[in-house]
């Protein structure tokens, strides 16, 4: 089964992909992840893809098609996720070409839903422990003894500095500006879910469960 899951940055979309990676088997296409693979391992595309970019230029439809191709060639038995491609409605309907020349579709278009105002408390108020990583909330998950780690011990914690209400301002634009294109181009073809990502993250991995046993309705 092969699906592209949508959700602007804190919605949770990388723990639900490593979720169905994990417990299903699929495949989690990150284009990005893939360019710098391909690039490293020196594959035809990624040789490609390094002179244009070597070059100061943007990567262009055909190199990022051509990557995904290559990708899919070398198996995905289990289904893929698709992670920040398609963004445009030329891209998607490359995608349905590369995955119907494969004898492959795309079953389901999820998108993770948010509340804006929930979603910058719950990114604004994050942080972890310094030492061994552990994620901590300001309302939602302090450590037992304030000030220290419940997992270490450790008394150092930090904040990424992009996680402010400005920041994450600026992501949900670029997120809706993003992902407006593709959305009716999906709908119109019935293909898009809509799962509550402000639910708690079991919630939200039943929900996206019941989309693709089959078990959700339209």
């Amino acid at each position: 089964m092969n699906i592209i899951l949508l959700g602007p940055p804190g919605a949770g979309k990388g723990t639900q992909a490593a979720k169905l990676v994990a417990e299903r088997g699929m495949v989690q296409l990150s284009t990005g992840d893939m360019l710098r693979a391909a690039v490293k391992a020196g594959t035809p595309v990624g040789v490609q893809a390094k002179a244009v970019m070597d070059a100061g230029e943007l990567v262009s439809d055909a190199i990022v098609s051509a990557l995904i191709g290559e990708r899919l060639d070398q198996g995905v038995s289990q289904g893929a996720i698709f992670d920040g491609y398609p963004r445009t409605v030329a891209q998607a309907e490359a995608l349905d070409l590369l995955l119907s020349e494969r004898g492959q579709k795309l079953d389901w278009v999820i998108e993770l839903e948010v509340d804006e105002g929930a979603l910058t408390e719950r990114i604004v108020g994050r942080y972890t422990c310094a030492k061994c990583g552990e994620g901590y909330h300001d309302t939602f998950k302090q450590p037992v003894e304030a000030g220290v780690c419940d997992v270490c011990g450790a008394t150092e914690f930090k904040r990424r500095p992009d996680d402010n209400a400005e920041t994450v301002a600026t992501r949900m634009a670029e997120y809706r500006a993003k992902t407006a294109p593709i959305l009716p181009f999906y709908e119109a073809r019935g293909l898009v879910r809509r799962v509550d990502g402000m639910a708690d993250m079991a919630a939200v991995g039943a929900a996206i469960a019941a989309i693709l046993d089959g078990a959700a309705t339209a």
